[in-house]
């Protein structure tokens, strides 16, 4: 057994996209933009997927009045020949995505009991019906299934209610399933 270690999670080297989603859920972040003042975010269902830069010309600024001053706080199309728009973004300084821990947590939750099915497949590698490459597959599975269960049944903390809108559902940590699906485990040699 001391020849094979495990490691669970998403893997930055299957696809470092996930591996910056999972981070930013698992300890939370202030996300900021690169260039310019504000992040563009989607409130229209033409608009979810894209950059304002996609529309062109067609985005107008939307003014606010604020203190008698006046700002941009969202971009739209306009609707009519009356002046009318419909927004596509909002503007923001910053979003602030909470933790959302499905690693850590899922650890600090499971662990005896991985510990305790560890143990029986432990046995059966002495009864020498399984080997320990398969001691860590079928415990790397198990933790694997759990992480995966964890992030389908978090409800907490729950998305703002713009980021319910564009995606179409209110589980903070499944939107396409991909992340989801990228949970995994690798049995690593020692050798």
């Amino acid at each position: 057994m001391d020849q094979h270690s495990l490691e669970i999670g998403i893997f930055g080297s299957d696809d470092s996209f996930y591996a910056m989603i999972a981070n930013v859920h698992e300890f939370g972040m202030t996300i900021k933009p690169k260039n310019g003042k504000n992040l563009a975010i989607p409130v229209h269902r033409k608009a979810v997927g894209k950059s304002p830069h996609d529309f062109g010309d067609e985005l107008q600024p939307m003014f606010t009045k604020k203190g008698g001053k006046s700002r941009v706080y969202g971009l739209g199309v306009k609707t009519g020949t009356k002046g009318e728009m419909e927004m596509y973004f909002v503007l923001k300084e910053s979003v602030n995505i909470p933790e959302r821990s499905f690693i850590r947590s899922t650890f600090d939750e499971k662990h005896d009991e991985w510990m305790d099915y560890l143990e029986q497949l432990i046995e059966k590698l002495c009864d020498l019906e399984l080997t320990a490459k398969m001691v860590f597959d079928r415990l790397g599975s198990r933790i694997a299934e759990d992480i995966q269960d964890k992030m389908t049944d978090m409800r907490s903390p729950k998305n703002a209610a713009l980021t319910v809108q564009n995606k179409g559902s209110s589980n903070p940590l499944i939107d396409t399933g991909q992340l989801r699906r990228r949970v995994t485990w690798k049995v690593v040699s020692r050798r």
